[in-house]
């Protein structure tokens, strides 16, 4: 289409293109009012005047002709279409992704001869589509609508005309409580008319967990409050609904942490405030569940997986040792000095057999021991127990073994240390602890050798990043050991850190040729960990030569990485891993480890679903190479938590829990928000619709495009001065005649 029109200087801004235009109307009608006292030539004044000036302001503005040609090209109009997880609920007979789809289509039709683009979006930026159904669809239940809307034109590569959002209206920016200036568009996008289509359908009738809110941070041991907003919605009727919080452990039942029920009295949601206590530090996973209620269309969303972060405020162990030895004494006062730890401590100084020369033992200013209460009542308010060269059998200590598995198993940390009264020494071989032990023992043969020797450091020793601090000391130097408890071969799934040099494992049931007698082995037993270290001479890292030589600093870094391995405190693992995304039950689970510097060897991680109690590990094995950072995807799981523990060669074990959800929260509130649609379409200038009423839905105009432009003076620019130059002087000289000054 050609076209042409005329154009004021082109070179001037609009100020002063409006200031000369007022010079001529003032010029002009002060002449007009001047003329009426002329004796004559008065009209000729008026035109010469006229011309003049008319003249003057043309030389300022210096008109040109435009010609040019355009084209028009269809609307560009962007369908930004929901593909979150939420449209897979149902939207009456088909599902909203359906609807969706069905809406694309007919919105092709509607907008037949525009230039339309796709642009599927779930949780931030969109990808685009100019065509066909988009392969790559956005995995988040995570709805934000303005970023997609802010990263519009840069996706496209050019503003659209008109916007059509196909969705149920449910995102979490722009929130249904937010101002008009929340749903605005943006400047980059000003002009463009943004219409909505909803494909939500009715309302469901469903019970659900609409969302689970905890005020503060976990503390392990504490009580704390879970607030939860429960829903009895799409008419279902529900007057009272239980609700139950589980923790998931590893190799047990779950755990029943607190339980409560609803009443439905002011409308469709109610709150439930859940008050439980986590004993364990560390990641934890929870399940939260409601009762079934007759007519719930959608069960995925009765359950939540909440996994909290639970910290410390303080370390609280408790160490028992049989007699106050060196090793006990520089253990205690090493504990004593660490302020953060909480320590309850009890040496046993006197048997029942000791001739105290009094009839009435409240003379004495020792307390008896009170192993009862310590390993039933008080046993979970620990987070480790130390227990070091004590006769089981004599302090009454074995009738409490099997409390002691039990916790460790739940997720409690146990070191156990040597000395004569240690291990088989002290009656522990054949009891209920020893299943959770790294090593084997065996009652037969010298529980106790007293010949000095010094550890070796296993190749798993080197790597194990617990024993890092201390090998940052003195390297694989180790003190003179004063004798070492006498242990079977190690469990298969134990890790040697240390060896005796020469002497070799006690022979245990059919276990072959035994290799090196191991000294220091840790191992992990379902959610707890156990640390066994067959010597009572660490003390010889202060009281040594080597001791001296690194200013007793050594003890300290051995004993610190113990503990705080067995407390999973993230310094000592040798992996880290965490869940890229959200675990759902439906979709590919992705896990990603950081891998120690200069790790080599295979990666060998197995999963297990937490609260089985006898659950079959879903077991993955791949090499490293050069890599620093792993990522590997454990396929799909069902709905529950789980463990994913990971081995580096022959590294401990790191573990990482997490939870896995059948929909996730995109299903928590399966309610659709037309009002929402109906409100960004009203605050942008635009249309709200529903699936049946796409035809009315405006058209979208056509885009003009300039192909071509020429510009074209009217008069050279010495023309227009020259004529109004001769024009302002006749008018000058008529002025003259007409007796006007």
């Amino acid at each position: 289409m050609k076209t042409w029109l005329i154009e004021l200087g082109e070179d001037l801004p609009a100020w002063a293109i409006a200031l000369a235009c007022v010079l001529f109307v003032v010029a002009l009608g002060a002449t007009m009012l001047q003329a009426r006292r002329a004796t004559r030539y008065r009209a000729w004044v008026i035109l010469s005047g006229l011309a003049a000036y008319l003249l003057l302001t043309l030389a300022v503005l210096r008109p040109a002709m435009v010609r040019g040609r355009s084209v028009s090209v269809g609307a560009k109009v962007a369908l930004l279409v929901d593909r979150s997880r939420r449209l897979d609920l149902p939207g009456g007979a088909r599902t909203r992704a359906e609807l969706a789809e069905q809406a694309v289509a007919e919105l092709r039709r509607h907008y037949q001869g525009a230039r339309i683009s796709r642009v599927d979006f779930g949780a931030g930026a969109g990808e685009s589509t100019t065509g066909g159904k988009n392969q790559s669809v956005p995995d988040a239940a995570r709805l934000d609508l303005m970023t997609t809307l802010a990263d519009l034109p840069s996706t496209l590569g050019e503003r659209p005309n008109t916007i059509v959002v196909v969705s149920d209206g449910r995102w979490e920016r722009p929130a249904a409580q937010g101002t008009d200036q929340d749903f605005e568009l943006l400047e980059a996008l000003r002009g463009s008319v943004l219409n909505t289509v909803s494909v939500g359908g009715e309302p469901i009738a469903d019970a659900t967990i609409l969302s689970v809110h905890t005020s503060g941070t976990a503390v392990a041991h504490q009580p704390f409050s879970l607030r939860v907003e429960v829903g009895c919605l799409g008419g279902l009727r529900c007057d009272t609904m239980g609700i139950v919080a589980r923790e998931l452990r590893q190799g047990v039942a779950p755990a029943v942490l607190a339980h409560a029920e609803v009443r439905f009295a002011d409308g469709p949601t109610a709150y439930a405030d859940l008050e439980m206590t986590l004993e364990r530090a560390g990641t934890r996973v929870v399940e939260i569940a409601i009762d079934t209620e007759k007519g719930d269309r959608i069960l995925e969303n009765n359950t939540r997986i909440v996994v909290f972060d639970v910290s410390r405020d303080r370390i609280r162990l408790l160490h028992v040792a049989g007699r106050p030895t060196y090793d006990v004494r520089e253990l205690r006062r090493w504990l004593k000095n660490d302020a953060s730890v909480d320590l309850v401590s009890f040496f046993i100084l006197r048997t029942d057999a000791d001739d105290t020369k009094t009839q009435n033992d409240a003379e004495l200013a020792l307390i008896p021991f009170p192993v009862d209460e310590l390993f039933t009542e008080h046993l979970p308010s620990f987070d480790a127990i130390v227990i070091e060269d004590i006769d089981a059998k004599r302090y009454r200590l074995d009738a409490h073994l099997e409390n002691i598995a039990r916790y460790v198993e739940q997720g409690g940390g146990l070191l156990l240390v040597g000395g004569p009264s240690a291990f088989a020494g002290g009656a522990y071989a054949g009891t209920p602890l020893e299943r959770v032990l790294p090593v084997h023992l065996v009652a037969s043969g010298r529980p106790f050798d007293t010949v000095e020797f010094v550890p070796r450091v296993t190749d798993a020793g080197r790597g194990a990043a617990l024993l890092e601090p201390l090998r940052r000391l003195v390297g694989d130097e180790l003190p003179s050991m004063p004798g070492s408890n006498s242990f079977g071969p190690a469990r298969p799934d134990a890790v040697v850190l240390w060896e005796h040099p020469d002497r070799r494992a006690l022979p245990y049931r059919a276990s072959g040729t035994p290799g090196p007698m191991p000294v220091l082995a840790v191992s992990e037993v379902r959610d707890g960990r156990v640390v066994v270290l067959g010597l009572d001479g660490t003390y010889r890292l202060v009281w040594s030569s080597l001791g001296s030589s690194t200013a007793g600093r050594a003890y300290g870094a051995l004993w610190e990485g113990l503990l705080g391995w067995v407390m999973r405190d993230p310094r000592f693992e040798s992996l880290r891993g965490e869940l890229l995304g959200e675990c759902i039950s439906d979709r590919p689970t992705t896990l990603r480890w950081s891998l120690p510097a200069g790790a080599s060897g295979n990666l060998k991680i197995q999963v297990s679903r937490l609260g089985d109690p006898k659950p079959v590990p879903r077991r993955i094995e791949v090499p490293v190479g050069k890599k620093s950072v792993l990522e590997l995807s454990v396929g799909t799981l069902e709905p529950g938590g789980y463990s994913a523990r990971a081995q580096i060669g022959t590294a401990p074990l790191s573990r990482l829990d997490f939870g896995c959800e059948k929909k996730g929260r995109a299903w928590a509130d399966s309610r659709p928000d037309p009002a929402r649609l109906r409100r960004l379409a009203r605050i942008n200038g635009g249309t709200a619709v529903g699936l049946e009423s796409i035809s009315k839905l405006p058209a979208a105009a056509a885009t003009q495009v300039h192909v071509t432009r020429h510009v074209t003076s009217l008069l050279a620019n010495w023309i227009w001065s020259l004529a109004a130059a001769l024009a302002l002087g006749a008018h000058w000289i008529l002025r003259r005649l007409s007796g006007l000054s």
